[in-house]
């Protein structure tokens, strides 16, 4: 928090590790990928909270699935964007935006895949094990017709089951059979906790750790990811991915949107700059006239925690954090695999992500499963694979 005792600082800033560089570093630097690979070909499915088009993905959705009730529609485009569609529209982004928005350098893992969209919340914007089972029963269905490779679920049941015959167990096991990846995140309460689907021991699960913006393994620590067994006691997590400072575009149309218009773009510049606020962006940013022509520290201190509270990173860009960001790195990884070499199985898949993975010293090894995965390295494989 910025208080308004000290003098004004030179320039805004954001509050997010290694400021001081000049920039969240891209998922691409983070993690060193420099495959050509871009998920060509290949259509992904999330199942998810809700969607939003942006221009980092509206390009590449092939169908839109509302199964927030029992009355499942099915729509070329998105029909329904409220406060729930945020979470989806930061997953599939991570895994599959272009970064439109930032001439690319925010893009995610796969940005030329095609998209499935399959929105689970109920209308009483609640995530249950049953809102996600009508999500998994509908690919089951229809993966075929739609040619889906991957689904990344970045949404969690409502507890711990050991229950093979579980609804959620069987159809991962089912679209495993079928010749789907199924990747799902762990949690995010740092227990030892791991639910349906994720307890499917077909399933890739998803982890965390967090670089903390550096390209500096001695900087990278874990990640408050949950770990645990499948029903089977396969351990759980599988891999891990980052899940801190993640770039994700803002959900478009919403209060947080509005401010970033006029603040995102004071970030590394002169505090001098929010003079043009006074004429122009006030309404947006609900200040009154008389507010913005207080003193310029008040004003100051108003719109740079205004900045750390909306996690900017730029007037398109915030950086997200979860388990629920982690799993798209894997899934859009996935889907550089099969543009790689189409004929790789499931089980081929877990194979190459998990013997290529690097473990991170300073985690311990339930909590990280074969380590850091590594994308360039397990695209190699893939092709290797032919």
């Amino acid at each position: 928090m910025v208080t308004s005792t000290d003098p004004i600082p030179p320039q805004f800033i954001a509050n997010y590790p290694n400021f001081a560089t000049g920039k969240l570093l891209s998922l691409r630097e983070r993690m060193g990928i420099f495959t050509p690979m871009t998920g060509q070909g290949v259509t992904m499915a999330y199942i998810d909270a809700g969607f939003a088009p942006h221009p980092d993905n509206s390009q590449r959705i092939k169908l839109y699935v509302d199964a927030s009730t029992k009355e499942i529609r099915e729509s070329a485009n998105v029909t329904k964007v409220d406060v729930m569609s945020w979470h989806g529209l930061m997953v599939s982004t991570v895994g599959s935006g272009n970064g439109a928005l930032s001439s690319g350098y925010y893009s995610g893992i796969a940005p030329q895949s095609n998209l499935v969209f399959i929105r689970v919340t109920s209308p009483r914007n609640h995530i249950k094990e049953g809102d996600i089972l009508r999500g998994f029963r509908w690919l089951v269905k229809n993966h075929k017709r739609y040619r889906i490779r991957v689904v990344n679920v970045s949404v969690g049941g409502d507890r711990m089951s050991n229950d093979p015959n579980h609804p959620l167990h069987v159809c991962v096991a089912k679209l495993v059979a079928d010749g789907v990846t199924v990747v799902i995140a762990s949690g995010n309460q740092g227990q030892w906790r791991i639910v349906p689907p994720a307890s499917a021991p077909e399933a890739i699960v998803v982890g965390g750790y967090n670089d903390q913006n550096s390209a500096e393994v001695g900087d990278w620590v874990g990640y408050y990811s949950n770990y645990g067994t499948a029903y089977d006691g396969t351990p759980k997590p599988d891999v891990i991915a980052l899940a801190e400072w993640v770039p994700s575009p803002i959900l478009p149309e919403t209060s947080v949107d509005k401010e970033a218009r006029w603040i995102g773009d004071l970030i590394g510049q002169p505090s001098t700059g929010m003079q043009r606020l006074r004429h122009r962006g006030y309404q947006d940013l609900k200040l009154t006239r008389q507010q913005v022509y207080q003193q310029d520290k008040w004003l100051y201190d108003d719109l740079q925690n205004r900045i750390f509270a909306h996690k900017l990173i730029n007037r398109y860009y915030q950086y997200v954090d979860g388990t629920s960001v982690a799993a798209p790195i894997v899934s859009g990884t996935v889907a550089l695999m099969l543009e790689a070499n189409p004929d790789l199985g499931v089980e081929d898949i877990r194979a190459i992500l998990t013997n290529t993975a690097k473990p991170l010293a300073n985690i311990a090894p339930e909590q990280q499963g074969a380590g850091i995965i590594q994308v360039d390295d397990a695209v190699k494989a893939a092709l290797d694979a032919k």
